[in-house]
């Protein structure tokens, strides 16, 4: 992270720049590959997505410089970004009943546990025993056999209304992105009243502005803003910024205290992650099925 905070140029822009590129392509991806996945077929999108993502593995553990690994990462960002929203969405198409579907999300919820459990000690093993380059080694066979199983088991499924395509939409959200995570990045750097933050953090605020008002009077939007009137569904949106927000923090910030502060190995920081994914692996199928009995309102409190 020192050297994304480095002028290092690449292309004339310093690296800090590319990588917020990166940042804001991949999170405007998250948002549209649902939409895309309603048009062109949920299945058929989820695994373009786990071809993508092994693509972008792939070419990450060949990267001969931060340079090139961002940009793998870009492509990798691409790939996972398209994988989330499609597979809930599949779940949602196969489970149609309320409890089964509450807790088949459940059990999602219960390998994402298992897999952070086991992501940062086979990630830390790898590390020591190989390289860093085997950890995206290991993408490799996981993204093949669940492209072979999704084939087999996985229905194909569309949305019976389709979208139109709002590139303005999407622009002004990839901009207030963009902007929002430059100032972030770069104010502690540069200096809050630096031009340059000032700047990205102006574009940041027009951009959102011009999005809000865009969306709210097109006919088939990007967001369908709308659904903010919702008091349950904006606080249920609030609640899971606020939480992802904290979880990512968290872990970012813990490993590099870990390992840089207290001078933890890869494999020693992996373990001590494991309480939290264990927790994460039991209550998660709890939580599916209080969900499917009382609702989502007692797991949420």
């Amino acid at each position: 992270m020192g050297m994304a905070y480095a002028p290092a140029p690449w292309g004339g822009y310093p690296m800090a720049l590319k990588s917020v590129i990166f940042g804001s392509t991949s999170m405007v991806a998250l948002m549209l590959a649902g939409a895309a996945g309603d048009r062109l077929g949920r299945r058929r999108v989820f695994q373009t997505g786990l071809v993508i993502f092994a693509i972008g593995s792939l070419a990450c553990s060949l990267a001969p410089s931060i340079e090139t690994l961002i940009a793998a990462r870009l492509l990798q960002g691409i790939g996972g970004s398209m994988l989330n929203p499609v597979a809930l969405s599949i779940i949602s198409q196969i489970f149609t009943g309320k409890v089964e579907r509450a807790r088949a999300l459940g059990v999602w919820g219960a390998v994402v546990g298992i897999s952070m459990s086991l992501g940062p000690i086979v990630g830390g093993l790898l590390i020591e025993t190989i390289s860093w380059r085997s950890v995206f080694w290991i993408n490799l066979p996981i993204c093949a056999a669940a492209v072979v199983l999704t084939a087999v088991f996985v229905p194909e499924s569309k949305s019976a209304t389709m979208r139109n395509i709002d590139p303005i939409g999407q622009l002004l959200a990839v901009l207030f992105l963009f902007g929002t995570v430059y100032t972030l990045i770069e104010g502690p750097v540069l200096g809050w009243g630096n031009a340059r933050v000032v700047a990205s953090a102006a574009v940041a605020l027009v951009a959102f502005a011009g999005f809000l008002r865009y969306e709210s009077r097109r006919a088939d939007p990007f967001l369908d803003l709308r659904f903010f009137r919702s008091i349950p569904f904006t606080s249920a949106v609030i609640n899971a910024i606020c939480a992802f927000a904290a979880w990512g923090a968290f872990l970012f910030m813990m490993s590099l205290y870990l390992q840089g502060e207290r001078g933890f190995s890869a494999m020693h920081t992996g373990l001590i992650y494991l309480p939290i994914a264990v927790g994460a692996l039991m209550f998660s199928p709890l939580s599916g099925r209080l969900v499917g009995r009382y609702g989502a309102r007692p797991s949420l409190v």
